[in-house]
């Protein structure tokens, strides 16, 4: 009988930790297990937002890298494209390449068409609604929305854009968001169209205050389509067009030199601007447009060449020219029946250690490529109609969006 209560005792003994063992213990837990313990106590909820706490955990995560996509999907009952939603999946990189549809189905989230995602960053992804009922002017503002934790932002306060004023359409604009690293302020920046002046004019809301701040006027130069700007190394980046003074109606791309083709980059510390420079190895300027994205944390150039090849070119080192790398060197002939027109393709990711790419194509298809084989391992297919797939970096954190 004394043993029996002795081993029941035990049960119920829970030694008493020390703080420092439990905050070691818990800051390597996902984000989805702590959501689950801040209902053991009101201290633990305290304690999983406490900035140190919060600070700790995203170093930790950050070893944990995920892929957030971005992209319009279809609805039937709608039949019309124009009607597309927004849609965002994080995702786990083994999951996309192992299976992308039912990692993508098993994550996604919906938002209206009226919703731009321009950027994910510690975890935070930054929302852009606008509202575009009046030829008169546009109003935009964001939210900050935090996936794993599911908490989300009020609007920030508006920017509004007259017909009078600014090129206010969102094509014309740019739009990126990142955070300055020196201060663990986030900043929203959108690149304004003056049409009266023809300038260049930056804008700048850093999270928490209360107004858009004007950093930046220089002489117009033409932004490319992609709206929104790439964030590397404290930067938010754009392709663009070294040719200032241009009208501000746009650009034929068949006048477009090489010399010509730049990065816009902007630099979220010290609100400054500079153009980069294309890889040496790009000779002339390829059929349409390329297209700017990240993998692995670096800048990422991939074009069509003479419609007959799929190029991807990485910018190892950050705004040092050399480090361009052609990473994918493609023949459509050889990887896809032939058609009037090739297919395009878009990278989302890439392995640790750069033996496989994942790209989108222009259908709802994705194509799991061998660098190393140089070679199709296989493709799947996405049960939802979909197009423009976009990635960024993105880990799960437990950073507030406010």
């Amino acid at each position: 009988m004394q043993r029996t209560k002795m081993k029941k005792e035990m049960l119920f003994y829970v030694p008493e930790l020390p703080q420092e063992l439990i905050l070691e213990i818990l800051s390597w837990l996902p984000v989805k297990d702590l959501m689950r313990f801040r209902c053991l106590s009101k201290t633990w909820t305290t304690l999983m937002f406490h900035h140190a706490f919060v600070k700790l955990h995203l170093q930790r995560s950050s070893k944990n890298k995920h892929v957030l996509l971005s992209f319009y999907q279809y609805d039937n009952t709608v039949g019309d494209w124009n009607d597309a939603s927004v849609a965002v999946a994080p995702c786990s990189i083994h999951g996309l390449l192992e299976n992308p549809t039912s990692t993508i189905n098993n994550c996604i989230r919906r938002f209206s068409k009226t919703n731009i995602v321009i950027g994910a960053c510690n975890g935070l992804v930054c929302i852009c609604g606008y509202f575009d009922d009046t030829d008169d002017y546009m109003k935009y503002w964001v939210r900050l929305w935090n996936p794993a934790t599911r908490i989300m932002s009020q609007d920030s306060p508006h920017i509004v854009l007259f017909a009078s004023d600014y090129e206010n359409e969102p094509c014309y604009l740019g739009f990126g968001f990142g955070c300055d690293d020196s201060s663990g302020n986030y900043k929203v920046v959108v690149i304004l169209l003056d049409v009266q002046s023809h300038k260049r004019e930056t804008r700048v809301l850093t999270l928490g205050d209360s107004s858009w701040k004007k950093t930046l006027t220089c002489p117009l130069f033409p932004l490319l389509n992609q709206v929104v700007g790439q964030l590397v190394s404290g930067t938010l980046n754009w392709l663009a067009l070294s040719r200032f003074g241009y009208g501000p109606y746009g650009y034929e791309w068949d006048t477009v030199t090489i010399d010509e083709l730049v990065i816009f980059s902007y630099d979220l510390k010290n609100d400054t601007c500079r153009f980069l420079l294309m890889p040496h190895g790009l000779l002339e300027v390829p059929p349409c447009e390329p297209y700017l994205g990240v993998l692995k944390g670096c800048l990422c150039l991939s074009l069509d060449y003479k419609n007959t090849h799929f190029v991807v070119w990485l910018m190892r080192e950050f705004g040092i020219q050399k480090s361009w790398t052609q990473i994918l060197n493609v023949s459509y002939d050889h990887h896809q029946p032939r058609h009037c027109f090739p297919l395009k393709f878009m990278p989302l990711l890439m392995s640790e250690n750069e033996d496989i790419l994942l790209l989108a194509d222009e259908g709802s298809q994705f194509v799991v490529y061998n660098l190393r084989d140089n070679r199709i391992d296989h493709t799947h297919g996405f049960n939802v109609q979909s197009y423009f797939y976009v990635s960024y970096d993105y880990v799960q954190s437990l950073t507030l969006p406010y």
